[in-house]
């Protein structure tokens, strides 16, 4: 990325951008933090983005985000137990019914008709 000698040209902007971003990155800086960068050669921002990054305490280049595929599932995931009726007993398992069988016999029928009619009057 140095300056032509010759024609003493400043570096075409895209690539001060992508330098900066180079020299930003290896010193563990984000990409807006590598935007502030300044320096017209490698080796000047190199080594403004190793100071910037002393000054924020930051002691290398971020950790790489952690894979969102695969990784540790649930107890029930796995063991064969897919199925629906597998599915139902773990949901009682964990939801115990709170109307005992004998009660819900005695529940009424919303459909059966009343005990009186309106023709005895």
């Amino acid at each position: 990325m140095e300056p032509n000698p010759q024609t003493s040209e400043q570096p075409h902007p895209a690539v001060l951008e992508l330098a900066r971003l180079r020299a930003g990155l290896a010193a563990g800086l984000s990409v807006e933090q590598s935007a502030r960068l300044q320096g017209a050669t490698d080796e000047e921002l190199t080594a403004d983005a190793q100071a910037f990054a002393a000054e924020l305490g930051l002691t290398g280049p971020p950790a790489p985000p952690a894979s969102r595929v695969g990784g540790p599932r649930g107890s029930d995931v796995g063991n064969g137990a897919g199925t629906v009726t597998a599915g139902a007993e773990r949901f009682r398992a964990k939801h115990p019914q709170r109307v005992t069988p004998a009660e819900q016999q005695r529940q009424t029928n919303p459909f059966r008709e009343n005990g009186y009619t309106m023709e005895n009057r």
